[in-house]
């Protein structure tokens, strides 16, 4: 795993997928800290890279993390400044669940140095990746879309009220890319007849906000899904019960439905 953790999938259509929470690999060193691996784990982007399988079709290219969010998240200011102030958030090298539950040992959690490594190991190599891969699209076709892959559980009462929509599209209010890519996506989820909404508790990360510049034709949007699209959610979530198995058949028609978003991302041209 030491030198395998990045997984790059280089395709010649003007789209990137971003992948940055499927991983679930934590060191062997940092085991033990945790309270317990299944809780390392919990938060993960289940299934995702499995859901956008179909994308290989599509001649995109795929960057790819294998390590846990809870070893650090490369979607997360490698500053530490929250991407949401005043909103309840997890931290660059998050010490607890989406649900509040502390990750570490007590008296575990990594210190500022340990943080730093973290981020010099994983964070920047990640997005170096991603930044070396969309200027090479970008200089081929003259614009390039990042589509930021994401799913979280439809109920997490500490982070958002009520049930999430299937579709939450982050464009961090409009800035990250033409508000004509933004359009063409919100209307392919619209014709689903799911539910959507247009950067709302979900406006893009670090990953979004920190590649899209639509001013020299790099367009970043970030694809929250609610996971209730493709597995059936546990009313809650325990080691026994989360994460539901892997079903094909149970993801196939939300992925039929990305397969045409995705398509919309192709499709878009830029003024």
């Amino acid at each position: 795993m030491a030198d395998d953790w990045l997984h790059l999938r280089r395709g010649e259509a003007p789209l990137v997928l971003g992948m940055p929470h499927t991983g679930t690999h934590i060191p062997e060193d940092l085991l033990p800290r945790f309270v317990s691996p299944w809780r390392a784990r919990k938060d993960a982007d289940w299934w995702i890279d499995r859901l956008y399988a179909f994308a290989e079709d599509m001649d995109v290219t795929i960057v790819r993390t294998a390590v846990s969010r809870s070893v650090i998240d490369v979607n997360r200011d490698p500053s530490g400044a929250s991407l949401y102030p005043g909103q309840t958030t997890t931290e660059l090298c998050p010490t607890t669940t989406f649900d509040g539950e502390p990750l570490y040992l007590p008296g575990a959690e990594p210190d500022e140095a340990e943080i730093a490594e973290r981020r010099d190991r994983w964070l920047t190599p990640y997005h170096d990746a991603l930044t070396a891969e969309l200027a090479r699209l970008r200089d081929r076709h003259g614009h390039v879309v990042l589509y930021d892959c994401h799913s979280i559980r439809s109920h997490v009462p500490r982070l958002f009220d009520g049930e999430l929509p299937q579709f939450n599209i982050g464009t961090n209010n409009g800035t990250t890319c033409d508000p004509a890519l933004e359009r063409a996506v919100e209307h392919a989820c619209a014709d689903t007849g799911l539910s959507l909404v247009v950067n709302g508790r979900f406006r893009g990360g670090y990953t979004t906000r920190h590649h899209g510049r639509p001013d020299i034709g790099i367009h970043a949007i970030q694809m929250e899904l609610a996971c209730r699209g493709y597995v059936d959610e546990p009313a809650a979530p325990d080691e026994a019960s989360w994460p539901t198995p892997w079903d094909p058949a149970r993801a196939a028609p939300l992925a039929a439905h990305l397969r045409r978003i995705l398509a919309a991302c192709l499709d878009w041209k830029t003024p």
